[in-house]
């Protein structure tokens, strides 16, 4: 096994997480700034490079009804790109809610609310990672 990079996009801050080498165990890893949109890309496929990723999570944010909004293909389109740049297989997760769950979980740890706005994102990510993670154990 190898480690995943996990990534949840967002408007202002896209959150990253990452697997153990043994693919087991998902940890926060950072937030990267949304902007400028034309090089996110690049600057997610470096990071993957850097942790030596060999495999990238892309959070797909659909809706509550299953359907996908301008968030859900800006997120296909991120996939998209990131597989062009990286040469690493990407897979789409479901993300619904994952912003919500990593919101309750550190109000529940008691973080103060300016840390929570510091790392909800990539604990959202660590979320994502984790539950894909557990789904591919099975």
């Amino acid at each position: 096994m190898a480690r995943v990079l996990a990534i949840d996009p967002g408007s202002k801050r896209v959150g990253l997480a990452l697997s153990d080498p043994m693919g087991v165990i998902a940890s926060p890893l950072r937030a990267e700034p949304a902007e400028p949109t034309a090089t996110l890309a690049e600057r997610l496929a470096q990071v993957a490079r850097e942790v030596e990723a060999a495999e990238l999570v892309v959070g797909l944010p659909r809706r509550m009804d299953g359907g996908m909004g301008p968030e859900a293909r800006a997120a296909k389109a991120l996939a998209h790109s990131l597989r062009q740049l990286s040469g690493l297989p990407v897979t789409l997760v479901d993300e619904r809610l994952s912003s919500r769950a990593a919101e309750r979980s550190l109000l529940a740890a008691g973080v103060k609310r300016a840390r929570r706005r510091q790392v909800s994102d990539e604990v959202a990510a660590s979320l994502i990672l984790q539950g894909y993670l557990d789904s591919r154990g099975r």
